[in-house]
């Protein structure tokens, strides 16, 4: 005879996760819960929620990469519980930390003898490599002048106002003014004669960019390194200069070899770069190299051997996982210069691709330029009834993720759209961008105007004032501008 037994409501094993009581009750959010659930509610719940976020593929903002290779993604899971700090338990991956520093190096023409090694270290991004470089020049820079007999309570870096956040921050947190260059229109970049005419005794460094995060530009280091060079001839002076080449620096030496940013510049000290942008390398690991060891100061070096060794380190965090290790140097050895160079010519020939398709619309100035990070930044030609955050607002209908922003002072007046082309960015997924963007401009023209838009200039200089309408009046606008919009897509096709 068979016995059977009726399942408890807590045997939840015979339950599919979607019959069990897991879904129909919601979970506290901000408090922890009293009791534990399945394994499987937990990653159906957690999984569900995931859902509403965006592609990383169709996020055009990220300059952060969203596709690596199977194999690679194996290695990462593989080494996933690894703590990089403990370089004595896991020799071998702080020997592949050792060498991405050296390749690196020697990619920046770094000038090493044969068997000389490099100076640098692996971060959790360029941010935390900029902190570092900030701070092993402040150092030397206070160094120096306490030897002089010289005030170093005001230290200031030079920079243009098109850097990213992540100088501010150092400048704040390590109590560091940041003197900016403004931008003007149609320039959006630092310009290095204005920026030599800002340094002072005071500044520790003038940090250039390489591949400006709003329009993807390279500054002129060479003529920056020139400027500064004759300067400090005239003053006595040895301001250096840093290279923010966090966009850049995985593409200049496979795009143009030919251009002089790097160590091949006597007043270049340090170099930063993302792995985690062309690097090719998912979110977490950034690199900053320095040109020789005097350039960092030893006293920023900490000595550390609980861990089972003596382990010099440098960095602002302690623990961190291995796997963005273990995958740059996957990338730099399964890749090789042809294979960079062979990705970064792709990325620059769809950015190409998607520049001409969007002059063809007729619709957009181009504010990128052809040479430097494969990016397109664009503005509209006309943006008195509907403007770029509009644009970018109806895009996200079609999944697509593309940023608009103003630019800094003084060019704040102008607003971009800004598509970032990684190498997962093919030209097919380029061409859909242009037409779903066609499609867009399509859609906002037959809707209202910004009410702004809608005042004649000549009425606003008789009334100087702005009329309004009642809220009636706006609501029938809408209503009837939306019914207009719906009967001609009924109109123009079948469902």
């Amino acid at each position: 005879m068979v016995l059977s037994k009726t399942a408890s409501e807590s045997d939840v094993s015979v339950h599919s996760t979607f019959a069990s009581r897991y879904v129909k009750a919601s979970l506290p959010r901000f408090k922890l819960p009293e009791n534990s659930i399945p394994k499987e509610a937990a990653y159906q719940i957690i999984n569900d929620e995931l859902m509403l976020d965006g592609n990383p593929r169709l996020n055009l903002a990220s300059f952060v990469t969203t596709w690596m290779e199977p194999e690679c993604d194996k290695l990462m899971m593989a080494a996933i519980n690894k703590n990089y700090v403990d370089m004595d338990e896991y020799p071998v991956t702080t020997e592949l930390q050792n060498r991405c520093v050296n390749i690196i190096a020697h990619l920046f023409n770094a000038p090493l003898e044969d068997s000389e090694a490099a100076v640098g270290v692996g971060t959790v991004g360029s941010s935390e490599a900029i902190m570092l470089a900030g701070l092993a020049f402040k150092r030397k820079w206070q160094n120096k002048r306490k030897a002089e007999g010289k005030p170093y309570d005001k230290p200031n870096i030079v920079t243009g106002a098109n850097v990213q956040v992540c100088w501010e921050k150092f400048a704040r947190y390590f109590e560091v003014e940041l003197k900016e260059v403004k931008l003007r229109d149609g320039y959006y970049v630092m310009d290095p004669e204005k920026a030599v005419e800002m340094v002072d005794e005071n500044t520790i460094c003038v940090a250039a960019i390489l591949g400006s995060t709003l329009n993807g530009e390279f500054e002129d280091v060479k003529l920056l390194n020139d400027l500064l060079a004759e300067k400090n001839k005239q003053t006595g002076w040895d301001t250096p200069i840093h290279v923010d080449a966090a966009s850049g620096g995985f593409i200049a030496p496979f795009l143009y070899p030919e251009l002089e940013w790097d160590f091949r510049l006597p007043l270049v000290k340090s170099i930063n770069v993302s792995g985690h942008k062309y690097g090719l390398v998912y979110a977490g690991i950034g690199w900053v190299v320095w040109r020789s060891k005097e350039d960092l100061p030893e006293e920023l070096i900490f000595h550390i051997n609980y861990l089972g060794a003596d382990q010099p380190t440098f960095t602002l965090n302690f623990s961190k996982g291995s796997s963005q290790v273990i995958a740059q140097y996957y990338q730099l050895i399964r890749l090789g210069f042809e294979g960079y160079r062979n990705v970064m010519e792709n990325c620059q020939e769809n950015a190409m691709a998607l520049k001409e398709g969007l002059e063809k619309t007729g619709r957009f100035n181009i504010v990128s330029k052809d040479n430097g990070v494969p990016l397109v930044a664009f503005s509209l030609k006309d943006n008195s009834c509907h403007d770029e955050f509009e644009v970018a607002d109806m895009l996200r209908r079609f999944g697509w993720i593309v940023p608009a922003y103003t630019m800094p002072p003084d060019a704040q007046h102008v607003t971009v759209l800004r598509v970032v082309v990684r190498e997962d960015f093919s030209r097919t997924l380029a061409e859909r961008l242009v037409f779903d963007i066609t499609k867009v401009l399509h859609e906002l023209d037959m809707l209202p105007a910004k009410l702004s838009a809608k005042i004649s200039v000549e009425e606003k200089k008789q009334n100087g004032t702005i009329p309004k309408k009642s809220v009636i009046e706006t609501q029938r606008e809408i209503t009837d501008a939306w019914k207009k919009f719906v009967m001609a897509k009924k109109t123009n096709g079948v469902c």
